[in-house]
């Protein structure tokens, strides 16, 4: 407890009484100042002490009222930091248990790990390109179960028609995390080298790079409206009958970077019109089992279909081209409708084949 002669208020009083008698007094000792003006004057002094003892305290209570606050906002930023590290924790430990349950037994419950994934990545976007990444890894486990229209019975090998369900479930999450081709979000990457993908579905989505080496690609594949902001690779890939006869559809995609479609097989019509091809592009030794349309697509730096083989009906029309171009030992059917760019010809060959050339 403060002592009253302590207290700061009790020495402003004391020091605007003395003030004001002294002013005061000194002042009436002047034959020319009246009592009144002496005592209004000396009060003016004295008031000016307590004015100043009153911003004194002002202030005093403005800078309490401010470590106040900021103790406040420390608490609640601590708070903060131990809420965000539980549901990190939380998600951590949600994470690790959905990737465990990947590996059990029974179809619902990968089905449900899944969705577990996927529901963590839409509540926690960091965790979107990890979450990508074991749907992929998913994806990239051996399969080998196929059923089309030459298959046996689907009742006969039941445990790959729920494994099939279970991966065409991985699949449409990989799609739904992926953003819009026009958004401005994060583009993230897939990596499906090997993979085994059935209805693979990629249409308008915004991807960073793609990996699809060695894959397996089953019915129908769709990257039509896509944009790819990284290197994509479908090296040695193959366009094979799954359930149905399948498509490869690429329409109005955009490859910003490479696109390596070497050795790539195409079991089915391909369909690349009105493609950009922005990077470097190469289909060197590509095999288009049906038709191929290229119809308007756009080629900015340089584009390679040396022994590349189109044995169906082809349209090569591109809307346009760079100067390199390769097209050594590039082949086609002659009994099938092939449609060239100006410039490019064929030459016959033995065994009803034909090349194409550029002419001089």
């Amino acid at each position: 407890m403060v002592k009253p002669w302590r207290s700061p208020l009790a020495w402003t009083f004391a020091a605007s009484l003395v003030l004001l008698l002294g002013v005061g007094g000194w002042l009436l000792t002047d034959p020319a100042t009246s009592r009144s003006d002496a005592l209004k004057t000396g009060g003016l002094a004295g008031g000016a002490i307590v004015a100043l003892y009153a911003l004194w305290l002002n202030d005093r209570r403005r800078r309490v009222e401010e470590r106040r606050q900021d103790i406040e906002r420390q608490r609640h930023e601590l708070e903060s930091q131990r809420a965000e590290q539980d549901r990190e924790r939380v998600a951590d430990e949600r994470f690790a248990k959905a990737v465990e349950l990947l590996g059990h037994a029974a179809d619902q419950v990968r089905v449900g790990a899944l969705h577990a994934l996927a529901g963590l990545a839409r509540n926690r976007p960091s965790y979107t390109q990890t979450v990508l990444d074991v749907l992929c890894s998913y994806l990239r486990r051996p399969f080998s179960f196929v059923r089309d229209n030459d298959s046996p019975d689907p009742k006969e090998d039941p445990e790959g028609e729920r494994e099939l369900t279970v991966r065409l479930t991985a699949q449409r999450l990989v799609t739904d995390l992926l953003p819009g081709r026009d958004d401005e979000g994060p583009a993230y990457d897939l990596d499906l080298t090997g993979a085994t993908l059935e209805y693979f579905d990629l249409s308008g989505k915004l991807v960073g790079g793609l990996l699809l080496r060695y894959a397996s690609l089953r019915s129908s594949t769709n990257f039509s409206g896509c944009r790819f902001k990284g290197r994509v690779y479908l090296t040695a890939a193959g366009a094979e009958r799954g359930r149905l006869l399948g498509y490869f559809r690429c329409r109005g995609a955009i490859f910003e970077s490479h696109a390596w479609f070497s050795g790539t097989s195409f079991a089915e019509d391909a369909d690349f019109t009105q493609t950009t091809f922005a990077g470097k592009t190469t289909f060197k030794d590509a095999k288009f089992a049906k038709a191929a349309d290229f119809t308007d697509v756009i080629v900015s730096t340089e584009i390679d279909l040396r022994r590349t083989r189109f044995e169906g009906q082809t349209d090569l029309r591109f809307a346009s081209l760079p100067e390199s171009v390769s097209l050594y030992n590039t082949r086609v059917l002659s009994e099938k409708d092939v449609q060239l760019p100006a410039g490019w010809a064929r030459e016959e060959l033995r065994d009803g084949e034909e090349r194409i050339v550029a002419e001089r």
